[in-house]
This record gives structure tokens, C-alpha cells and sequence, in this order.
């Protein structure tokens, strides 16, 4: 079994995909029009392009516990995913020249450093970097 497809709840599908394509560097694999304006939109990474797709899904504007719990989220500032970089420092620095607004700064915790970023269309993303090997 192995992880396809990641979900995230976006309230403007075309605003996002110029914001996850022009600021973050993903990549369009699918846009299905799926009726009523809505797409089956999905980008992958440029690094990995087999990888898993990240589906731009417009639940926020059709399904209201979506929207209360992507609201609730935001509110709280806590991530609705994560991307892991090589170099959280220089990411941080090309993405604020980029106009992106982080909430948190890169800060250290443990083994791995983060950030997050507020994704302009309704969500918190946390970027991570590893910076030392970890085992469970």
C-alpha cells in the first residue's frame, strides 16, 4: 500500500494553482473539468514527478464541515500538510521574495527545522527539513 493522492481544501482553485506553480515550483499532472467550474486539478513535484499528486480539492465551497474545520485550522495556525526541503533557510528566503507570508519563521525543533506559511487560499503549510537522520 503506498500514499497516490494528498488532499488539500482550496476556496479558489485557479488562485491556488498560480500560487502552488508560481511561488512553490509544483507542477500540473491533471485537470479533468469535472462541471459547475470545479476541475480535477492535481500537481506534482518538480523533484518528483511519479510522486504523489497533491489534489486541489474546492471541498470548502460545497461541503460546509470542510470549510468550518479548514477555518478552525487556520484560525489555530496549525498546518494542513507539510513539504519537506532540502534547505529550509534558502526556501524561506526565495519564497518571501516571492510576496509569501509566514506565520513562523524557521525555527529549530529537535531533528528537524520548520516554517509555515500561509498558502492564500485558506490553509497553513509547515515547510521541514531534516538535519539529522532519525530512526523508529
Amino acid at each position: 500500500m503506498k500514499v497516490t493522492l494528498i488532499s488539500i481544501p482550496v476556496r479558489d482553485q485557479e488562485k491556488a494553482l498560480r500560487f502552488y506553480t508560481g511561488k512553490l515550483g509544483f507542477i500540473k499532472k491533471k485537470d479533468v473539468p469535472l462541471g459547475e467550474g470545479n476541475r480535477w486539478l492535481t500537481l506534482v513535484s518538480k523533484e518528483w514527478q511519479d510522486g504523489p499528486e497533491l489534489l486541489l480539492e474546492p471541498a470548502p465551497n460545497h461541503f460546509e464541515p470542510s470549510k468550518v474545520y479548514q477555518d478552525a485550522l487556520m484560525k489555530a495556525g496549525i498546518p494542513w500538510t507539510q513539504f519537506d526541503v532540502e534547505n529550509i533557510d534558502d526556501e524561506f528566503d526565495r519564497l518571501t521574495k516571492l510576496g509569501v507570508e509566514f506565520s513562523v519563521k524557521p525555527t529549530g525543533m529537535g531533528t528537524v527545522k520548520v516554517a509555515i506559511f500561509n498558502d492564500t487560499c485558506g490553509n497553513n503549510i509547515q515547510l521541514v527539513q531534516v538535519l539529522e537522520s532519525t530512526t523508529t
